[in-house]
């Protein structure tokens, strides 16, 4: 028998793998975040996103020790913490061995509206002009300010029109925080009227179905782009057993978007209003607001906005909750929201199921734009027919009409459903900026395709423009003239596709930086660039990839002629 010795040099490891614990950032982030000890509650994933917010905005960046420390804080592993820190835009992640960012950043939207007016050319003088080690410059999406472009974003405060000298006046202001809102209190709003329907409902004179019988007389259907029937929605999700969750999404991140802000800044108990009724139709445990970062003010103006009605008994404390989103516009995407609501990267799920079978915490929930829920207590109050008889040109509603770009008056018009884009520019938006022809237009936003000024006699609505390859979307208008260079306008939107990919599938991540490389040669080739195409639309997993070639093909389609005059050589 033979007896193996053990080595007497070999030692077994006397801790787990990876870098140390710095207890000093542990006892700092109890103190920002409260003693997760007494408080097990603080554990939770789906906090993990907020947590990240607060050190971030502590300290002007992530640490990698601060993560280390979130990590053991959360019983999290370090790669969940890493990975989600990392998705996002807006998270400054800094590891040990390198410097801590600047001060103060400024980020240039660089989306097509901005870049129509002039954002390449602000940035670059920042960048010339601006002390690097003081202040870093950084491209950014879009704003959702698009009606004052260009945007420039100095800390949390942005500025509309911005110039280099505004900039620097900002910087030198020290102020880097939003302008304060004014905006109709509770109790102004209460005094015009509102809640009535909120307490109808609750004391049980108006029931769900009669509402649901409103909303669809109404023709009321979802408006961040889908255009699914609100009251069909609502029918989905209560059919399915409880609990359940009701969830906005206030994260328009769509290039040319701005609308959900417009209506939020102006009338944000309005907006709670329908979002709390659409929360009593599916008898939600919580009702969840995903906020886009990029409004910090808007931020501020709902949670005081929802500390009132908490005051006022109109809501348990805590039943209303409000999330900030973290640049990334996968998220606008309704599964993508609920997984960064979770605490997790804004990745979309494989469906079926659908969240309103499996959503929120693995619960059916109803997800319903900012605006779509903004119309409820109107037309509650002036009848479903005030609001179906405004449309144009057989089309039946309102639409909230996001348009910049190059007209005189940029900015969200309500106009009737089925508008064209000739009457729309005439009647609403004053005609043409000065100098400048209408040579096409985006209707839905960066994803929603592109058309010629030969087709501006379209109606604008949902259902209207899926024979020219195109759709409303969001109603995000962007407006474009003869003196703008459309391989310019096919690279900016494919850009913002590429930079914006979760990068969970191949057809989209490989696809649309593919398709940005192939744009940017002399020469198009058209059979390349619908081969691939096709790949992204049939196999990408969401509505970012599939969406995403739809302006390259409407320039294939209907402006050859002016690529051709642009010097752009098209093969095929």
């Amino acid at each position: 028998m033979t007896v193996q010795t053990v080595n007497p040099q070999r030692r077994l490891r006397g801790k787990p793998r990876g870098r140390d614990l710095d207890p000093g950032e542990l006892d700092a982030l109890r103190r920002l975040l409260g003693d997760e000890r007494e408080r097990p509650s603080l554990r939770r994933r789906d906090l993990l996103i907020e947590h990240l917010h607060a050190i971030q905005d502590a300290r002007g960046h992530l640490p990698l020790a601060a993560l280390r420390a979130l990590a053991a804080y959360m019983k999290q592993p370090m790669a969940a913490v890493y990975e989600t820190a990392t998705f996002y835009a807006h998270f400054d992640v800094v590891h040990d061995d390198q410097a801590a960012p600047p001060a103060i950043t400024v980020r240039v939207c660089d989306s097509l509206s901005c870049q129509l007016a002039g954002a390449a050319a602000l940035k670059a003088e920042l960048e010339a002009g601006l002390a690097p080690d003081e202040v870093r410059v950084l491209r950014a999406p879009c704003m959702g300010r698009c009606e004052q472009a260009p945007v420039v974003e100095v800390g949390h405060r942005h500025l509309g029109a911005a110039t280099p000298a505004s900039v620097a006046a900002a910087i030198a202001d020290g102020d880097l925080h939003p302008a304060p809102l004014d905006w109709p209190r509770l109790a102004a709003y209460r005094a015009a009227g509102g809640y009535a329907l909120l307490d109808a409902c609750r004391a049980g004179s108006v029931t769900v179905e009669s509402l649901m019988d409103d909303l669809e007389a109404a023709n009321l259907r979802g408006l961040g782009g889908a255009g699914f029937p609100t009251f069909k929605k609502w029918y989905f999700v209560r059919q399915e057993p409880g609990p359940r969750y009701c969830v906005i999404n206030a994260d328009e991140g769509e290039p040319g978007t701005f609308k959900d802000r417009y209506y939020l800044e102006r009338e944000p108990h309005r907006f709670l209003e329908g979002a709390l009724v659409s929360a009593w139709a599916v008898e939600a445990e919580a009702l969840y607001i995903y906020l886009r970062d990029e409004y910090p003010g808007l931020h501020r103006v709902l949670a005081e906005a929802i500390a009132e009605l908490e005051a006022a008994e109109l809501v348990e404390p805590g039943y209303v909750v409000l999330r900030r989103g973290a640049g990334a516009y996968i998220c606008g995407e309704e599964s993508a929201l609920i997984e960064s609501l979770e605490g997790k990267p804004g990745k979309p799920r494989h469906r079926p199921p659908f969240v309103a079978q499996k959503g929120l915490f693995d619960r059916p929930t109803l997800v319903n734009n900012v605006e779509t829920v903004y119309w409820i207590p109107v037309i509650h109050e002036r009848g479903a027919s005030w609001f179906a008889d405004q449309g144009r040109h057989g089309r039946k509603g309102l639409r909230s009409f996001s348009v910049s770009g190059r007209v005189k008056r940029p900015g969200v018009h309500l106009a009737p459903a089925g508008i064209t884009l000739d009457e729309l520019i005439t009647e609403y938006c004053g005609g043409m900026a000065d100098g400048h022809r209408l040579a096409g237009y985006l209707p839905g936003g960066a994803s929603g395709g592109i058309l010629p000024a030969s087709k501006a006699d379209i109606p604008l609505d949902f259902d209207t423009l899926q024979a020219e390859g195109c759709f409303i979307g969001s109603a995000a208008l962007i407006v474009l003239s003869d003196q703008d260079d459309l391989r310019a306008v096919a690279t900016n939107l494919l850009a913002f596709f590429a930079d914006e990919s979760c990068g969970q599938c191949t057809p989209c991540r490989v696809g649309s930086e593919k398709m940005l490389t192939l744009l940017e040669r002399d020469t198009w080739d058209v059979a390349a660039l619908e081969r691939l195409a096709q790949v992204m639309m049939d196999a990408s997993i969401c509505g970012l990839g599939q969406a995403a070639p739809n302006p390259v093909l409407g320039l294939l389609k209907d402006f050859r002629g002016e690529l051709a005059a642009q010097n752009l050589i098209i093969k095929g």
